[in-house]
């Protein structure tokens, strides 16, 4: 259920690609204290976009997860996806926003159903 949707601007090789979400699928299954079974990564390179009126190396995310998500949780979530971002495509932490959203069981479908 943990789901992290990443977007940037870089253009993401299949290699670096499949780097990133081994690696960030890991993080997060860590952090959130999840199983890395139920973790979904997203990752989406070379999109148009501008960041403080700059097109150098961005990055746009989304976490996604029914609990396990909190002020403390996300700060280290938050660190360690930059960090990601920042070993493999080069994106400055300082040009990274991401966007942490706590959701009821009832608003996450799996399997046909909700949670």
């Amino acid at each position: 259920m943990p789901t992290l949707n990443l977007n940037t601007n870089v253009p993401v090789d299949a290699v670096t690609s499949s780097d990133i979400l081994k690696d960030c699928s890991r993080v997060l299954a860590k952090i959130i204290g999840k199983p890395e079974s139920y973790v979904m990564i997203s990752l989406h390179g070379g999109v148009p976009m501008s960041f403080a009126g700059s097109e150098e190396p961005a990055a746009y995310g989304e976490v996604i997860s029914i609990g396990g998500l909190g002020p403390g949780v996300n700060g280290k979530l938050s660190l360690a996806l930059a960090e990601i971002l920042e070993s493999k495509l080069s994106v400055d932490s300082s040009r990274f926003y991401i966007k942490f959203y706590d959701v009821q069981r009832p608003y996450f479908g799996y399997n046909g159903t909700t949670f």
